[in-house]
């Protein structure tokens, strides 16, 4: 059976124990070859980051391999193309792994012969990772495979095929073999899969393929929507893709699958804040604590989902249950006191602990609640703004931490980019999403700077909040990333990102599956429906991605002038113009 890919797979070139290397040409009948490894092989974690990570490892400077020319390491079967031409390809991922590739038959009867165990004697398949799998730094080697410091052995079964020989003009002279299998030896240049650490695809921000550099472009603005679309080149540490260009516009920009995720969903992003103004009294006699009244802010993360305006995001941020109102009112007041050197700043936990015996929070009014005011901003946020350019609010509904722990809000701005949330979508352990929220390095929230951020997460298990199932994912982008998207790598939402009560640092890791938050809109009348400009920004993307740029400047511009919250559609845009420019040699 054929792999799932961008190519037409040719011929099968070789196969191991946990994969196999094909011949295949993309859509402009290049050749080239392509490393897969098997779904059930894949199912492993661990196998699954050292194959993407070997990779990696081979295509760096110095690393003993080449470039890719496009990947997907969130596929059922990831798969690592290279060019036919380009020097060491599929066979030498395969090899750097500690599995060297066999012609069809002799791998398949080879596999065949290890699965075959006796009962007596059974033991685990050649890919399956005892203890922590999250600890596995690399797969680990049968017991033949040869020391570090010698070559592979040679392969005594019938060589791997060569390549196929339809084509009109392969990249090399027919009479010219590809690479073997059994070329360069093992060697420091070269890694064993052993010695390779553990690898974090999104440790480093940069590109593997570098562009040309863009003529220079203004100023001003400018930089700040450029500081908005680093959340997109963030992600860009993941599978690398280059597309197939139809309109003869000039080369497609290398880009990732997360990139083009975040691309996507990224505009629907909101920051949310609530401001809660009421007084503290005493219990017993209802005098207020202080004369003044106290404000509190809360924060979180959102996303739009309809084109009026309405957003979902974490119920417990909007309207916080239980002691967490007034711990939130004591808190302020606590800091306010720590000002005016009434009250050491080592001793503002236990006056919080005190005044939670003796206190209750009430509004203007003792006998109503505190007055709550919701403001919502997209792109880069700031802390603590309740006039433009934040958005007022109301909020809808919110359901309880137990039902899904979800809220839906008006905010009172329409045409806002929305995101398209995929319900039916399946997250199994092991499955790639990406988590996209707010966040900040300031130290205080009230004078903070709130960007986007985004990361790329697996997820490890699924349990409930309540009586609602979620999943775990094994990271999570921030305190403030609670309400915000977790998605696919189409970037439609897969759910809602919460905190995780049974961590020690309440991270937010858990996921609420699109499922619930399906429900509440339509337990609400609302629908989730992308509006005439989404789609439209969808294609311009799709134009851009493909190297259509022409297409991409009309579709886009046409997005910015429609929306124009929507800035990473003017990155995008420009972007386009700019690679138009270098295509055009001007």
């Amino acid at each position: 059976m054929q792999p799932d890919g961008p190519y037409r797979f040719t011929e099968v070139m070789g196969v191991c124990q946990v994969g196999r290397a094909w011949w295949a040409v993309d859509g402009q009948d290049r050749l080239m070859t392509v490393a897969v490894l098997e779904p059930v092989v894949a199912e492993d974690p661990a196998w699954r980051r050292a194959f993407s990570g070997m990779a990696d490892a081979l295509a760096a400077p110095g690393g003993g391999g080449g470039p890719y020319l496009a990947a997907d390491f969130t596929a059922a079967a990831p798969w690592v193309a290279y060019a036919a031409d380009g020097g060491p390809g599929a066979d030498r991922l395969f090899l750097a792994l500690g599995h060297e590739i066999h012609s069809e038959e002799a791998g398949e009867d080879s596999t065949v012969a290890m699965l075959q165990v006796p009962p007596q004697q059974s033991q685990p398949a050649p890919w399956a990772v005892q203890g922590d799998p999250t600890q596995v730094s690399a797969p680990p080697q049968p017991v033949s495979t040869p020391p570090v410091s010698t070559p592979p052995q040679p392969v005594s079964a019938q060589p791997v095929s060569a390549p196929p020989q339809q084509f009109s003009a392969p990249p090399y002279p027919v009479s010219t073999p590809p690479h073997q299998v059994s070329g360069p030896p093992v060697s420091p240049a070269y890694p064993h899969p052993t010695s390779v650490p553990p690898y974090d695809p999104l440790a480093s921000t940069a590109r593997r393929i570098q562009p040309s550099e863009p003529r220079r472009r203004r100023t001003g603005l400018w930089l700040g929507i450029v500081a908005l679309v680093l959340v997109v080149l963030a992600a860009a540490g993941g599978v690398a893709v280059w597309a197939g260009s139809d309109d003869g516009e000039g080369s497609p920009p290398p880009y990732t699958l997360e990139e083009r995720a975040v691309a996507v969903a990224s505009p629907s992003l909101v920051y949310v804040e609530v401001v809660f103004t009421g007084y503290l009294r005493d219990k017993r006699t209802g005098a207020p604590l202080r004369a003044a009244p106290i404000t509190f802010n809360r924060r979180c993360s959102g996303f739009v989902v309809s084109p009026a305006g309405h957003v979902l995001t974490n119920g417990f941020c909007v309207r916080p249950t239980g002691d967490t109102p007034r711990q939130n009112a004591l808190y302020a007041l606590g800091r306010v006191l720590i000002q005016e050197k009434k009250l050491e700043p080592g001793k503002l936990d236990d006056y919080v602990a005190q005044q939670l015996k003796t206190t209750v929070l009430t509004g203007v009014d003792a006998a109503k609640e505190p007055e709550v005011r919701l403001f919502g901003q997209v792109n880069v946020a700031k802390g603590n703004v309740t006039d433009a350019p934040a958005i007022p609010g109301e909020i809808v509904r919110t359901w309880e931490p137990q039902a899904g722990n979800v809220a839906l809000v008006k905010l009172a701005q329409d045409n806002l980019p929305v995101a398209e949330l995929n319900p039916a979508a399946d997250l199994k352990e092991g499955t790639t999403l990406l988590s996209i929220g707010y966040g900040t390095t300031d130290k205080d929230p009230l004078t903070a700077t709130f960007t986007v951020q985004s990361k790329r997460v697996t997820v490890t298990g699924s349990g409930t909040s309540g009586t609602m199932p979620v999943s775990r994912v094994n990271d999570d982008v921030g305190l403030y990333s609670r309400g915000g998207l977790a998605v696919d790598t189409n970037g439609r939402v897969v759910g809602i990102l919460d905190n995780d009560e049974e961590l020690p640092t309440k991270a937010n890791r858990i996921v609420v599956p699109a499922s619930t938050l399906d429900a509440m809109l339509t337990e609400a009348g609302v629908t989730d429906e992308l509006g005439d400009t989404d789609k439209l920004y969808r294609s311009g993307l799709d134009d851009y991605f493909a190297g259509r740029y022409s297409d991409a400047i009309t579709r886009l511009e046409a997005v910015a002038a429609k929306s124009p919250a929507n800035l990473v559609a003017q990155t995008y845009r420009q972007n386009a113009v700019d690679r138009q420019k270098i295509g055009a040699g001007d």
